[in-house]
């Protein structure tokens, strides 16, 4: 089974930045679309970004334009450049593969907030 560790979250002030970075063990990570997802208390888990394995990628509405996904398949990483943070994106965020059939990992918390 996979390990997903995801990191890089914190305390940043409105319109500030972020990166995440996902790890995520296991010699498949390449052959898979990767996607991040997010829960802000009281909330259920949303989709946010997906990438594929050739470097395709797409978002949701809320942080498209603001937020980019990469992948470095060869180092099974997997990053979320966030810019122009805002109060809402406050939320754990999590990587998974994008069935979500990996388990998942303990999340990194970002606050945004002044």
């Amino acid at each position: 089974q996979v390990q997903l560790v995801e990191s890089g979250g914190g305390l940043v002030q409105p319109g500030g930045s972020l990166r995440l970075t996902c790890t995520a063990s296991g010699s498949l990570f390449k052959l898979n679309p990767m996607s991040w997802y997010r829960q802000a208390p009281g909330k259920e888990r949303e989709w946010i970004e997906i990438i594929l394995s050739g470097g395709n990628t797409h978002y949701a509405e809320s942080v498209k334009g603001r937020f980019t996904i990469s992948r470095d398949n060869a180092k099974n990483v997997m990053y979320l450049q966030m810019n122009s943070l805002k109060p809402e994106d406050t939320a754990i965020y999590y990587c998974n593969v994008h069935s979500k059939s990996w388990p998942w990992g303990q999340g990194t918390q970002v606050t945004v907030s002044s």
